[in-house]
């Protein structure tokens, strides 16, 4: 058994873990004494008698495998720091959800992790990357999933430590289903016997795996977006920007995986990778380079469909404008012809009414030629106007 097991070199890296160090300004205040008493994992035990800690909530699963094999499933983080310390090559693989400070500095502590790993983990937010701190591999992964309901994609993000004796996995969301990847690893023995490389490949391939029903939902949504694009449904712009958007974040979370596996092939001799699993990750590197090549080219279609729709709305805008100009101009013609008729028929109204008024003095009255004159005076007047609104148009 290694004596860095037996003790933990993370003080100096973490001095306010030290008794009697300095303690961080931002750390998280130091908790009371506990009164004389049992310790503190036997408190409180499972029906199956393991000793479990009250306030570990985020450990959904931690396991002790010895040759690919689970020799014990601890109930707390110091029962599982003790069963490691007494099995004799063996490895632990501890999964968290969203947990909290004293449980990531306790590992910190234990497992030597390096303390901008912790920050990272603690922050969450990253994004995809691969570093390597000593003996430590700290990888992040951004998982994906397509909620059929609401029509988008889901995000989640993924931390992974990865020790020569050691996995610890840190989830920030509900992707991807690490209980699943738990299982297969050991329903084959035989691959969960290679270590914690071998693991951190089962990772991997259920993280990439998950990104198919992902390509395949937003494959479906291009093509119902391209039926409404040329259907006119005006909903379409505001679906084709939210779905950009994830292609955005869907490109973030895939792009990296490239470098990231090329750089962990680049360490295959001098790490002395199991050629077995040199070949499963050589192919997990083709499946993220397949799907990189295809959220880049959703990418650049949603970036032609907008450009198509826009140009579509923009036609359909001109053509109402062109509508409601013709619309405008018959009702001009409308206008004109309605005015140049009222003009006609004023001209005789107008004649009429001076000469129909009855006053006793007023000229004409008694003019034998009067109502001939006033008939052939409306009559020229209605001609004339006629004639004028004729060249001009208007009738």
């Amino acid at each position: 058994m290694s004596e860095r097991r037996r003790t933990p070199r993370s003080t100096r890296r973490y001095p306010w873990l030290r008794p009697g160090g300095a303690k961080r300004a931002d750390a998280a205040p130091r908790p009371a004494p506990a009164p004389p008493g049992p310790p503190r994992d036997e408190q409180r035990t499972a029906a199956d008698g393991t000793p479990r800690e009250p306030d570990e909530r985020s450990v959904v699963d931690a396991a002790v495998y010895r040759d690919g094999r689970r020799v014990g499933t601890p109930g707390t983080l110091a029962a599982t720091y003790r069963r490691l310390r007494e099995e004799t090559g063996a490895m632990a693989w501890i999964g968290l959800y969203r947990p909290s400070e004293a449980e990531l500095l306790s590992l910190a502590e234990e497992f030597d992790l390096h303390k901008l790993a912790i920050e990272d983990a603690l922050e969450a937010h990253q994004r995809p990357k691969l570093e390597r701190y000593g003996e430590t591999l700290f990888v992040v992964l951004r998982a994906a999933r397509y909620l059929d309901a609401p029509e988008e994609v889901d995000f989640g993000e993924l931390h992974v430590f990865v020790g020569p004796d050691f996995v610890i996995t840190v989830r920030h969301g509900a992707a991807p289903d690490l209980s699943a990847v738990r299982g297969r690893m050991e329903s084959t023995p035989e691959l969960l016997a290679l270590g914690p490389e071998a693991v951190l490949y089962a990772i991997l391939d259920a993280a990439v795996d998950g990104y198919a029903p992902v390509v395949a939902g937003v494959q479906n949504d291009i093509d119902e977006i391209e039926t409404e694009v040329f259907r006119g449904d005006p909903e379409v712009s505001r679906r084709i920007y939210e779905l950009s958007r994830e292609m955005v974040e869907f490109q973030r979370a895939t792009r990296p995986l490239v470098g990231m596996l090329h750089g962990l092939m680049a360490g295959f001799d001098k790490y002395g990778t199991d050629e077995e699993l040199q070949r499963y990750l050589r192919d997990v590197a083709d499946h993220v380079t397949h799907t990189s090549e295809r959220v880049d080219g959703f990418r650049s279609a949603l970036t032609d469909i907008l450009a198509v729709n826009a140009t579509l709305v923009t036609q359909q805008q001109n053509a109402e404008m062109r509508a409601l100009a013709e619309a405008g101009f018959e009702q001009n013609e409308e206008v004109k012809k309605i005015s140049a008729w009222a003009a006609i028929l004023f001209a005789p109204t107008l004649v009429g009414t001076i000469y129909g008024m009855n006053f006793t003095h007023m000229p004409e009255l008694d003019w034998v030629w009067g109502y001939p004159f006033a008939i052939v005076l409306m009559a020229v007047v209605c001609v004339s106007l006629y004639v004028i609104f004729k060249r001009r148009g208007w009738l």
